[in-house]
């Protein structure tokens, strides 16, 4: 029973850590290199993430050489083809309209 608990109390702070990022800016960088960055809507039990206001670099955008990136509006993220998620805590969360 106290085993439970404990896991039903993770998955209650996982929740919250999740809840604290919508509507934030999301920085997601892909296996194939890519890098996603967008406001976070939702995700589901296989990892998938829907961005909303997603561009998309093919570079890093933290590297020297500057490049346009492509504009996608609404973007799901597979689960599987995430490397890494960063969040920007100093950025408030965006309105939904």
């Amino acid at each position: 029973m106290e085993i439970e608990s404990a896991k039903e109390g993770e998955k209650s702070c996982l929740r919250k850590k999740l809840e604290s990022w919508l509507n934030r800016r999301l920085r997601i960088c892909m296996t194939d290199g890519r890098t996603l960055i967008g406001t976070f809507l939702c995700t589901d039990q296989e990892r998938n993430v829907i961005l909303g206001s997603c561009e998309e670099y093919v570079n890093p955008p933290d590297t020297t050489e500057k490049e346009e990136p492509r504009v996608l509006g609404l973007a799901m993220v597979p689960g599987q083809h995430i490397v890494t998620i960063e969040v920007d805590m100093y950025t408030p969360p965006q309105a939904i309209l």
